[in-house]
């Protein structure tokens, strides 16, 4: 999180959320991926409830994101976002969110030093509680049911009552976030993040064999942080640092219920999260999630897959950043490690051609899903590692910026993605595999990236 001060004076006669112009246009058009509540009484309820509560996030914070991401689309910042698949109201515990939280510095603190570079550190986290499907319905052994959409939308477990579309679980995904949002400030402003902790926290990873490779840049860092403390650096940015909540906009009712008018600036703003994202699934030009969000004033992330057209992308932009406003719009590519170099060229050439100063962020797990023999949904860390190195080398070769990193990761030492420099086989699934959607790379395979990306920027440069 950030602090910000707000000293603006309020306008007079500001709109509200309820009669802002266009704010609800989306409810005109088609919509996907949203869910089917089975009871409009709770719905409603639901949606009233959430109307009333205090924001989330906050406008002032929002601004400040977006005046991070664009330094970083102008190359002089990356963006490290990452976190679970799918958040789980079981899962909103401290020790799992700071475990979390943790690894992310710990990235952050690699990347840092390693590309010299400021990182935007950013958690896909506080709101990360819905999922697309490729499919409504789940079938086991005959039964079919509604397909698992996340613990905004219905449960996990394989029974009638888990699986019916609850609305009352908005509600209790408001309190789950706002209760990880408390944690994660406490975290980042209260000495959990000060850099020289994050530095020790990093000596189980460097200390183990497989990664001697590593030693020399742990060595470096150690070095400049003693180097700090004996001159007696006292500074906040030793001691605390900015952290931004993000999340998949998918569930609409959610979204809109959240957004608020801004006092300073009379302007919508979805006080839900920092930044929110349009999935691959949803992007449709002429749908409800791209209509709705071009009418919010945070930063907008859209996801692009290898059928992804640079006409699309250039219609995007269109739509979602008219006023080519710096540090509003994000591209999040997920190509797959065989298309990366041969679909992204084309993209990035078109928009840097137009003109457009978006944001390019590669997401190298959501195109790279593979079943195992065993029958685990995974990912092969090396098919990851490729697609990231992909993504560096089209930069590099037309001259333009790779400003982010979008993971799907987790602070504990599960069992998901195969290989790393630590392997991971598939019979380590049996016993420490957990997601309940999509595979995560784990604390030690969520280090080895950040070092090998800190590499690969500081050859960018």
């Amino acid at each position: 999180m950030t602090d910000t001060t707000f000293t603006a004076s309020v306008p007079d006669q500001l709109p509200t959320a309820a009669n802002y112009p266009g704010l609800d246009d989306w409810r005109e058009l088609p919509v996907v991926q949203q869910p089917s509540w089975h009871d409009d009484t709770v719905h409603a309820s639901a949606v009233a409830e959430l109307n009333t509560l205090p924001p989330l996030v906050f406008a002032g914070e929002v601004d400040v994101l977006r005046e991070r991401l664009a330094q970083a689309a102008d190359g002089k910042a990356f963006l490290l976002q990452g976190g679970d698949c799918a958040e789980t109201f079981g899962g909103a515990t401290a020790d799992k969110i700071s475990a979390r939280v943790k690894t992310i510095l710990q990235m952050a603190v690699v990347l840092t030093y390693g590309a010299s570079l400021p990182v935007i550190k950013m958690g896909r986290m506080a709101g990360q509680f819905a999922k697309p499907r490729s499919s409504n319905d789940e079938t086991r052994e005959g039964v079919t049911l509604p397909a698992y959409r996340g613990d905004m939308v219905n449960g996990f477990d394989f029974t009638p009552e888990s699986r019916a579309h609850d609305a009352s679980r908005m509600v209790q995904a408001y309190h789950t976030s706002a209760s990880t949002l408390n944690l994660i400030r406490a975290f980042t402003q209260g000495g959990f993040a000060d850099l020289r902790l994050v530095h020790h926290w990093n000596k189980g990873f460097t200390a183990n064999p497989a990664h001697s490779r590593y030693e020399s840049l742990a060595r470096e860092i150690d070095r400049a942080v003693k180097f700090m403390d004996a001159c007696g650096a006292d500074f906040d940015a030793l001691k605390r640092v900015e952290f931004f909540a993000s999340h998949e906009a998918l569930v609409l009712d959610y979204e809109r219920a959240l957004t608020r008018i801004d006092s300073r600036t009379g302007l919508p703003y979805n006080t839900s999260g920092h930044f929110l994202w349009i999935g691959e699934r949803t992007r449709q030009l002429d749908g409800a999630h791209v209509e709705f969000l071009s009418k919010v004033r945070n930063p907008i992330g859209v996801k692009l897959g290898p059928n992804s057209s640079a006409d699309d992308a250039l219609r995007l932009i269109d739509k979602l950043d008219p006023e080519r406003e710096p540090g509003r719009l994000t591209f999040i590519t997920r190509m797959g490690a065989g298309n990366i170099r041969q679909k992204l060229p084309e993209l990035v050439k078109r928009v840097t051609d137009s003109g457009a100063k978006v944001l390019w962020v590669t997401d190298p797990m959501h195109g790279n899903t593979v079943t195992s023999p065993n029958g685990y949904k995974t990912r092969n860390f090396d098919d990851v590692i490729d697609e990231v190195r992909g993504f560096f080398d089209v930069h590099h070769e037309l001259g333009t910026f790779p400003g982010g990193l979008h993971v799907e990761m987790t602070g504990d030492d599960v069992a998901e993605c195969l290989g790393g420099a630590d392997p991971i086989d598939q019979n380590a699934f049996l016993d420490r595999y957990e997601s309940v959607c999509d595979p995560r790379l784990n604390h030690m395979q969520s280090l080895e990236m950040a070092f090998l990306v800190a590499g690969a920027l500081a050859r960018q440069q």
